[in-house]
């Protein structure tokens, strides 16, 4: 069979994986993917194959998959969360194309925004939008330029790759785009290492998350106009309550 499945693992713990995931990885010969991710998973199917590469080299990676898929074997792409979602779906089916005798199977974990929001509570209860503050792929302006769209339509907003070492400051820019139209005192939160070791959460406004130290590991929800901090829970209403 010439198959790659491309698989989200979820946050990271074998209790995210989803049923569908863990078919896939069994009926894989080969996991591949960024090191840390096939770090996670490779303990649970002793004896796989695999194959990992460091960050910056996703394309080779890809291309690697389809190629032994190419050959004869079958292969598991993981991601964390959702492999839509930022993930490695939409480069493999791309190269895809090169290679038309392969099939894809793209199968969906679950992704930082859902997993991290239980964990605070319910603060994506209505409509919201998931932008990434990493520029490495898309230019700060347009990333600057969704936020405030997202600030005008009062939507929930959930960031991804909030900080890193090259890019201490953009949170701080980030929250400093959306007070131009929020107000400080918008409940926020984040959440750090979701599902792993470590897991920690905070419920602040915002004004306090402009003064945060987080990281690439942490994902942030801040709030829309609605959103409400019940005993420390974030919670978003649906507003079931007028209808």
């Amino acid at each position: 069979m010439r198959k790659v499945y491309v698989v989200g693992l979820g946050p990271g713990g074998s209790q995210y994986l989803t049923a569908e995931a863990r078919r896939a990885l069994e009926a894989a010969e080969v996991l591949c993917g960024y090191t840390v991710y096939v770090d996670l998973v490779a303990p649970l199917y002793p004896g796989k194959e695999t194959y990992t590469t460091p960050m910056t080299q996703e394309i080779d990676r890809c291309r690697w998959a389809l190629e032994t898929a190419n050959s004869g074997r079958t292969v598991a792409m993981v991601c964390s969360g959702d492999a839509g979602v930022y993930g490695m779906a939409s480069p493999v089916l791309e190269l895809a194309q090169d290679y038309p005798e392969v099939e894809v199977e793209v199968v969906a974990g679950i992704t930082a925004a859902l997993s991290g929001g239980a964990v605070l509570g319910a603060p994506l209860g209505l409509d919201f939008c998931v932008i990434s503050l990493s520029d490495l792929l898309t230019p700060w302006e347009i990333i600057e330029k969704r936020l405030e769209c997202a600030a005008a339509g009062d939507f929930a907003v959930c960031l991804y790759n909030p900080c890193s070492k090259k890019r201490r400051d953009h949170l701080r820019r980030a929250c400093e785009i959306l007070l131009r139209t929020r107000s400080g005192d918008t409940v926020c939160g984040w959440v750090k290492n979701i599902g792993r070791e470590g897991q920690c959460c905070k419920v602040l406004t915002l004004s306090k998350l402009t003064e945060e130290e987080l990281d690439m590991f942490t994902t942030v929800f801040i709030g829309s106009s609605k959103t409400q901090n019940l005993a420390d829970r974030m919670v978003t209403p649906r507003g079931y309550e007028k209808a």
